[in-house]
């Protein structure tokens, strides 16, 4: 390691903005859930984000995966799906939709999101604070008393009784000290892509064209048929076409065309961007992500135009406004979910979060993605929540404690709701208790789940003796 010049910094007074009795780090899918689940009580509960709005990946034109499972039915549901149903009301956002490849897509509009977002977290009575980066933490021994804050206003403290890490990043718990990992076994993380959205394209076209010439406009795993029947899509393929762009001189940095189309008529979303090498803990890193992807962008978006039906006459209207991340770091909690856990359909005694999306590795050298199917589904347990050492803290969303490959599969926006409502739910009782996360009764914890209509599975029931 080379060598690093420092400076001392004078030692302060850090003032006190507020406590709190639960703070949500984080304002992203498994952020609003936690901070909703935890405040549905009445306790104190506060919410920061380093943005101006809250959603995170729901909010860069992504569909949220992981509703549905690989037999067709919910598997989440509870306050992950109270959010889609007050989508709805305002038409952003669809029915969970089967999907060939990807079991389920639900699409939402972004900028609905971050209204709905808000609504829903002030209804609750959860203090959210914007335009905060979380800088530090507080701590007291192995305890976490409060995180420290930067903003405009200088650099300030949160004192709570219970942190929720939903970061996505581990940010909280990294500070902490908690014992993190990143990458597969070299250090490799996931490239991430940066979304971004086409108009005017005529989507009746693309799918008509897949459907009546598939040997053409061939698709993976996708079956010709699913494109003559649904007016909302995907598309994922059209290797042959891109083979021809290529043979063109068009630098292309996928293998497949990826494509969604929006709530909108004639809006589709490009997944089609990949940086390799990006760090998502690194400033310098993630903006040469930024700066790639956008090169990767324009060359895309000629692709589209010239080679693909549909998009003769399409523009370009909207960029994602920041890069979709797909691997940072992973906490090692109390315990660590594997692959194998995934494959074979894992139950667990303390399973707090049902999911069913596949091991889906976009490779880290670049190139291609490799999925792998369970068949059904599988349980989250809390265990892989709550992080070794450290008390007074919960992790929820991608940087739980898995491996790189289990990581894979848990990453997508439902499940990671899914996580959010099960921490939000465990800090409210281990601040009513006054006992650590890591004390929290389980057992209680999964009634509370099942009673306010999360799923933990089709045999599991509530034992109404332990919610007197």
């Amino acid at each position: 390691m080379k060598d690093v010049k420092t400076i001392l910094e004078p030692a302060r007074e850090t003032p006190v903005r507020m406590e709190v009795d639960v703070l949500v780090v984080g304002g992203g899918p498994a952020g609003i859930i936690a901070a909703q689940a935890a405040a549905s009580d009445g306790l104190k509960v506060a919410l920061i984000d380093n943005r101006s709005f809250v959603g995170g990946n729901m909010t860069i034109g992504l569909p949220i995966l992981g509703f549905l499972g690989q037999k067709g039915n919910q598997i989440i549901k509870g306050l992950p799906q109270k959010f889609i149903d007050r989508l709805k009301e305002v038409d952003a956002a669809s029915e969970h939709r089967p999907c060939p490849l990807h079991m389920s897509l639900t699409l939402v509009e972004p900028e609905a999101v971050k209204n709905i977002g808000l609504k829903v977290l002030e209804e609750s009575g959860v203090k959210v604070l914007l335009y905060v980066f979380s800088s530090g933490v507080v701590m007291d021994g192995d305890e976490l008393k409060g995180v420290i804050i930067e903003s405009k206003s200088g650099r300030e403290v949160i004192l709570a009784k219970t942190v929720i890490d939903c970061t996505g990043d581990a940010d909280v718990a990294y500070k902490a000290g908690v014992a993190c990992e990143q990458g597969n076994d070299v250090g490799g993380a996931q490239p991430p892509t940066l979304m971004f959205c086409m108009a005017n394209v005529d989507t009746d076209k693309l799918r008509m064209s897949i459907a009546e010439e598939p040997r053409t406009y061939l698709t993976d795993f996708i079956p010709a048929e699913y494109f003559g029947q649904n007016h909302q899509f995907i598309v994922v393929g059209l290797r042959s076409v891109m083979e021809k762009a290529r043979a063109a001189g068009y630098e292309l940095p996928v293998e497949r065309t990826i494509l969604i189309t929006g709530l909108r008529e004639g809006e589709v979303w490009v997944n089609m961007s990949r940086i390799n090498g990006v760090d998502g803990t690194n400033p310098e890193s993630l903006t040469f992500g930024e700066i790639e992807g956008r090169k990767q962008v324009e060359e895309i978006q000629r692709y589209l135009k010239e080679y693909v039906p549909g998009f003769e006459d399409s523009h370009f209207t909207k960029m994602a406004p920041f890069l979709g991340i797909r691997e940072t770091r992973r906490i090692v909690g109390n315990y660590v979910m594997t692959a194998d856990d995934i494959l074979e359909c894992r139950r667990f005694d303390d399973a707090v979060a049902v999911a069913s999306y596949p091991l889906d590795i976009h490779h880290p050298e670049g190139g291609g993605c490799t999925l792998t199917w369970c068949g059904d589904s599988y349980d989250i347990p809390y265990r892989s929540l709550v992080p070794t050492k450290v008390k007074n803290l919960l992790v929820a969303g991608r940087s739980i404690s898995t491996t790189h490959e289990a990581m894979s599969a848990i990453r997508v926006m439902a499940p990671c709701m899914a996580m959010g409502e099960a921490a939000g739910r465990a800090a409210k009782q281990a601040v009513r208790k006054g006992v650590t996360p890591a004390d929290v009764n389980v057992d209680e914890l999964r009634a509370e789940l099942i009673q306010s209509g999360a799923y933990l599975g089709e045999s599991v029931g509530i034992d109404v003796t332990l919610l007197k």
